[in-house]
C-alpha cells in the first residue's frame, strides 16, 4: 500500500478503469490494483458499498444470521464489511481478480470465496440458493454486460432480493439505461418487483474532465417473484 498516494493518482487509476478493455486486461488490472484499493476508495470518497448494504438491510426481515447472501464482485470485501455491521454472518463472495480476492479472504468475513470471470462464466453457485445477492460497482460501461443480471435473479431464492448499483455520470448514462431497460422489462414478465431505487448525488468524486464535485449514482432494490 501507497501511504502517499493522492486524487490525482487514484484520478489517472479510474480513468483507465472505466475505458472498456478485454476481460483479461481488466483482470489484470484489478489485480494490480487490489494492494492500493481499499486505499483509493476512501479517497474518492466511494459510497456504493454503504449505500446498497443500507438499502438490503432496511428492507429485510429475515434471520440476518443464516442469511445466504452473496456479494458479486466483491472485490477486497467492502460490501461484506458492510454487510457484517448489520447482523449479516453468511456471506459468500464471487470476483474475477485473484488478487482482490486473497485481500477479503485475509479480512475474515466471507463462509467462502470463488473466482469467477463474470459476464464469461456462470456464476459458481447454485440456482435459488440465496436470500440476497448484491453487486456493487461492476455494472457499468467497461466492465460486464447487462446481461449478467438475469443471473443475479437465477441464483436468488424465490422471495429473495437482488441489489444492483451503477453511476449516473454522463459516459455512464448509455449503460445506464440500457441497465434500466433490462430490469424494468423483468419486471413486466413478473420475475421481481421493485422495493426500492435510491438516486445519490454524492456517489463518489468526480474524475473526469467533464463533471466537477462529485457524480451522482443510483442503488436498485427488487425481490424475486415468488412463483
Amino acid at each position: 500500500m501507497d501511504v502517499n498516494r493522492t486524487f490525482s493518482d487514484v484520478r489517472k487509476v479510474l480513468l483507465f478503469a472505466h475505458k472498456s478493455t478485454g476481460a483479461e486486461e481488466k483482470v489484470a488490472f484489478y489485480n494490480d490494483w487490489a494492494s492500493n484499493y481499499d486505499q483509493d476508495v476512501g479517497i474518492l470518497e466511494y459510497r456504493a458499498p454503504s449505500l446498497a448494504a443500507e438499502l438490503l438491510s432496511a428492507a429485510y426481515r429475515g434471520n440476518r444470521d443464516t442469511a445466504a447472501v452473496l456479494d458479486v464482485a466483491c472485490g477486497t470485501g467492502l460490501v461484506c464489511a458492510q454487510l457484517h455491521n448489520m447482523g449479516f454472518r453468511n456471506v459468500f463472495g464471487v470476483d474475477g481478480s485473484q488478487s482482490m480476492l486473497d485481500i477479503a479472504k485475509r479480512k475474515g468475513l466471507y463462509k467462502e470465496l470463488k473466482q469467477c470471470m463474470l459476464g464469461m462464466e456462470p456464476l459458481p453457485v447454485q440456482a435459488g440458493s440465496f436470500d440476497a445477492v448484491l453487486i456493487v460497482g461492476i455494472l457499468s460501461a467497461g466492465n460486464v454486460p447487462v446481461t449478467v443480471v438475469k443471473e443475479l435473479w437465477q441464483v436468488a431464492k424465490p422471495g429473495g432480493y437482488v441489489c444492483m448499483t451503477t453511476r449516473a455520470d454522463v459516459k455512464n448514462l448509455k449503460y445506464k439505461t440500457e441497465l434500466e431497460n433490462t430490469i424494468d422489462g423483468m419486471e413486466q414478465d413478473g420475475l421481481w418487483v421493485r422495493v426500492d431505487v435510491r438516486e445519490v448525488e454524492q456517489w463518489e468524486r468526480a474524475v473526469s474532465n467533464m463533471e466537477a464535485g462529485h457524480i451522482p449514482g443510483v442503488v436498485y432494490l427488487y425481490r424475486k417473484s415468488l412463483d
